[in-house]
């Protein structure tokens, strides 16, 4: 088609105003450039990468190309979904497993209704159809690496053409998990503060352990609904378990799995510990009324405890970021002239930094009922 040039062009007074008008713009524009920057919550920060892509090599070796700027991400399973609950909750979009309505609480409500898409591990009832449905930007694994590791995440990308990486976090490494993880999210800030949260309790535990020596408490964790299954040592859900302490249940074949190797009453006689702890919904209540659990020495003097719960075990299940917290709450029952910290000022700190939760003293105190003070029910 062939345009009439003349048709278009136009007269000299509308050049004029044109001309006016472009310099009127630039000049608006060069005062604004110049002006001192104003903080918008709808504009991109500094930090923040608008748009593109870039590479990201995870703990595994592999170097995979990933959106510039992450503003959804799926968790593999259950340990990687903690994580983020405490580093970036608004990013997640899909859940490995439903939070119960006992973890409410704790966690935020739109958390409580996204879409269950199952774990990679463990259970293996990953949903790989749905989280394509979805759309994340990233699936993510957290944790200690399995040997095909590499193979795994291949796997996940290639089956949904959804980049997935593995970023480990073992009780020593997680710190630099954390951080690993800010960068990666564009949260520093928050991911430095979790991570010194959880060196300052090693390095607290470290100093109990050295100073307790050779004369760690022999201690039993049982758990179920008859407190016959110890978690044993040796077992991935036993490594703080068996740092501070002396895990008395040694058997042949630990579990790897968080309920723990069923055993009998008559073998918790024989190792008869110092102290107990009950994993939470066990027997704990009701040891001290019970004959033959009297005659464990541990039910006789009071030396048992109950596991703190909220949102999750304090000691494991799964042995992820609720570890930290479990481990400063073991270090004080078990060697209380050592911890020199309060316990309370330290929960507070972890449900802050970890939930986003203030804790009040009376929240405090009832999340702890069974946990702190020796002797059972009623004491």
């Amino acid at each position: 088609m062939k345009y009439n040039t003349n048709q278009y062009r136009p007269n000299r007074s509308i050049l004029f105003y044109r001309g006016l008008l472009c310099s009127v713009l630039f000049l608006a524009l060069s005062l604004q450039l110049n002006a001192a920057p104003r903080k918008d919550v709808s504009a991109p920060q500094p930090s923040e990468t608008v748009s593109g892509t870039r590479s990201f090599t995870d703990s595994s070796g592999r170097t995979l190309e990933i959106p510039g700027k992450i503003t959804k991400i799926s968790p593999s399973g259950s340990l990687a979904q903690m994580f983020l609950l405490a580093i970036a909750p608004d990013l997640i979009c899909t859940v490995s497993s439903a939070y119960s309505p006992d973890q409410a609480e704790f966690v935020p409500d739109y958390l409580m209704n996204l879409p269950v898409v199952g774990q990679f591990y463990g259970s293996r009832d990953l949903n790989p159809e749905e989280i394509a449905r979805i759309g994340p930007d990233l699936v993510i694994d957290i944790g200690e690496p399995k040997d095909s590791i590499a193979q795994d995440m291949d796997a996940i990308t290639q089956s949904i053409a959804i980049p997935a990486i593995h970023i480990t976090a073992t009780l020593r490494s997680t710190p630099q998990a954390f951080r690993t993880l800010g960068q990666l999210l564009d949260r520093e800030e928050q991911g430095e503060k979790l991570a010194l949260f959880c060196e300052k309790a090693l390095s607290r535990v470290d100093d109990i352990v050295a100073k307790a020596g050779n004369n760690k408490k022999e201690l039993l964790y049982c758990l179920g609904p008859r407190g016959i299954n110890v978690l044993a040592a040796g077992s991935f859900h036993t490594e703080v378990l068996d740092w501070i302490a002396n895990n008395k249940a040694v058997v042949d074949n630990p579990s790897s799995r968080g309920s723990g190797n069923e055993t009998n009453l008559e073998q918790i006689l024989l190792w008869d510990p110092e102290l107990i702890i009950f994993g939470p919904d066990s027997v704990y209540s009701s040891v001290a009324a019970d004959p033959t659990w009297k005659q464990l020495r541990a039910i006789r003097t009071g030396a048992y405890y109950e596991v703190p719960q909220g949102p999750y075990n304090w000691m494991g299940t799964p042995p992820s970021i609720n570890r930290y917290i479990g481990m400063l709450w073991l270090g004080k029952i078990l060697y209380p002239q050592y911890a020199q910290y309060d316990l309370y000022t330290e929960t507070a700190e972890y449900y802050r930094l970890f939930y986003g939760r203030e804790l009040s003293r009376e929240r405090y105190e009832r999340l702890t009922a069974n946990s702190i003070s020796a002797g059972g029910p009623g004491k």
